[in-house]
């Protein structure tokens, strides 16, 4: 639980940072004697920001905000055995295949679904976690930390200037080839 609380702080501290702070901005003004001036802005809280990409001592470097069109998603992060997860998750729908309308058949395949998302955002394959989380709210609705996660997920595709996986186009998690 520690680890997931840790994890989540830090996708919020992400997701922040995808909001620049005020430029000053110069811009070219006219007097009454129409000569040139420039005029310069500056909010009172925020200090200039370097030019994109330059490193400030101290400090991680400073690239210029994402603009323009988001890009298509892809899949990445770091392939993990899900062979247990998968082997739950199958026992689950199994249960519930068994007995339709068992809630606690539901609620056991969704918790299934949720454990295998979780280890998968600790993966960094946000894309096949989005999908768990789904599955979870979808057999559990009342499941507010999968709907939690969907919005930080979704959060961290928009502070990376991506489209996020659409429901239903989610892919299955990378393939782990366990080396002998």
């Amino acid at each position: 639980m520690k680890k997931i609380a840790v994890l989540g702080f830090s996708i919020l501290i992400f997701a922040s940072c995808g909001k620049p702070p005020e430029q000053a901005v110069n811009s070219p003004a006219k007097n009454t004697n129409n000569e040139s001036l420039t005029v310069s802005s500056r909010s009172q809280n925020n200090p200039p920001l370097a030019p994109a990409n330059q490193q400030i001592p101290g400090n991680a470097p400073v690239t210029a905000p994402k603009t323009g069109p988001k890009t298509k998603w892809k899949q990445d992060g770091e392939p993990i055995d899900t062979a247990q997860f998968d082997a739950e998750i199958a026992g689950a729908e199994k249960s519930l295949k068994a007995k339709p309308a068992d809630e606690t058949a539901k609620k056991a395949l969704a918790e299934s679904y949720f454990k295998r998302a979780t280890a998968l955002t600790e993966a960094r394959q946000y894309a096949s976690a989005l999908g768990d989380y789904r599955k979870a709210l979808k057999y559990d609705p009342n499941n507010q930390d999968a709907q939690t996660w969907i919005k930080q997920i979704i959060g961290i595709y928009d502070g990376m200037n991506r489209e996020f996986p659409k429901e239903g186009e989610e892919p299955p998690p990378l393939p782990f080839n366990k080396k002998t």
